[in-house]
């Protein structure tokens, strides 16, 4: 059966390639994805751009694990020189926009959710959900699905790891900032000139620090990703804008990181776009990160965000292909990744929900 599985979910795989999904706009793969489902014969429901199911054998009385992986993409860079909307196998490469992040995680979380879908007495129920508008962070991906499929207790979201245990994601805030200083026409004096104050300001930010560190995540990272300022070049501007990244590890909420920059740093003001992208973990002792390490899969703490960051039980990132991958021109996934992400899969479940 998980031969099959296999070069179904390829297939699939290569149909999602040539059909345009980026965020908000997963209408057709959405329908893909259905009749994979249909296909299998498997009960499903669809809400906007997200399908989902549970396993057939749903008892109320066992904890739930869910499975996760998005179907959007982001835009194709310039930089391609292959076509990527074409699934294109080469050298044993499956060559396509979104083959890497997240489709060759979500076809291989889908075969293995049908693996187990006609299990009876399983430890713990199944629920997978295809998200969209993971690439964007929209308000109707993973986070609108929370409140209407069954309680989750654990989680294993599906994005490129090479099938290692990344066991902790650091979160993310966004902040745009403002320095202001005094305007005024570029003839004349101006002690106060908020492009040269600046630079000062720049160097704080490059220096600064927080204290806490993360055994699994690291240190904070902020880094000044835009700065724009004036309009006219004999005039100088009243303020200079910034946006400040900050990738936040488990030792900090970003209510705790944004409390800190607002007293800290040396901008006339500096606000979050949103607090809700916090980072997020499992305990090392769960039964999946056990399972894991014994299959000889290491573990590890994650630099990018995912929809784990929606999420409020303990989850696990772990799928075929690579990190580094993603958002890449000619972005590809090795097709063993995908028949060996299957497998990994399905005998990590056996060890745990059998």
């Amino acid at each position: 059966m998980i031969n099959q599985l296999t070069q179904d979910a390829i297939l699939l795989l290569k149909k999602l390639i040539e059909t345009q999904s980026f965020s908000s706009e997963e209408n057709q793969t959405a329908t893909l994805l259905e009749s994979w489902f249909q296909q299998y014969k498997i009960d499903y429901k669809r809400i906007k751009n997200n399908v989902w199911a549970v396993n057939k054998y749903f008892d109320d009385d066992k904890p739930t694990l869910l499975l996760n992986s998005h179907h959007d993409t982001v835009k194709p860079n310039s930089a391609y020189t292959k076509d990527p909307f074409k699934a294109i196998v080469e050298d044993g490469k499956l060559f396509g926009l979104g083959s890497n992040d997240a489709g060759g995680c979500l076809v291989s979380l889908i075969a293995t959710f049908t693996y187990f879908y006609n299990q009876k007495d399983l430890k713990y129920n199944l629920v997978i959900v295809a998200s969209a508008e993971e690439e964007s962070s929209g308000p109707n991906g993973l986070n609108s699905m929370l409140p209407i499929i069954p309680k989750v207790d654990v989680a294993i979201v599906g994005e490129p790891t090479l099938m290692n245990l990344a066991i902790a994601e650091k979160g993310l805030v966004v902040f745009d900032a403002v320095l202001t200083g005094t305007p005024s026409h570029a003839a004349h004096p101006n002690d106060d000139n908020v492009i040269y104050k600046a630079i000062d300001t720049l160097q704080w930010f490059k220096d600064f620090k927080f204290e806490k560190n993360s055994e699994a995540l690291g240190d904070v990272k902020l880094t000044v990703s835009q700065i724009s300022a004036g309009k006219q070049h004999n005039a100088v501007p009243a303020d200079l804008n910034l946006v400040i990244d900050v990738r936040v590890n488990d030792a900090y909420t970003n209510a705790e990181i944004a409390e800190i920059l607002q007293k800290e740093a040396p901008v006339t003001r500096i606000t979050p776009r949103s607090l809700r992208l916090n980072s997020s973990s499992i305990p090392v002792d769960h039964d999946l990160v056990k399972a894991g390490i014994a299959m000889g899969r290491t573990t590890y703490g994650s630099p990018t965000l995912s929809d784990q960051a929606v999420l409020s039980c303990p989850s696990l990132k772990l799928g075929p292909g690579d990190s580094t991958r993603s958002h890449s021109a000619d972005e590809f996934i090795y097709l063993n990744e995908i028949e060996e992400g299957i497998k990994i899969y399905v005998e990590l479940l056996h060890r745990v929900i059998v």
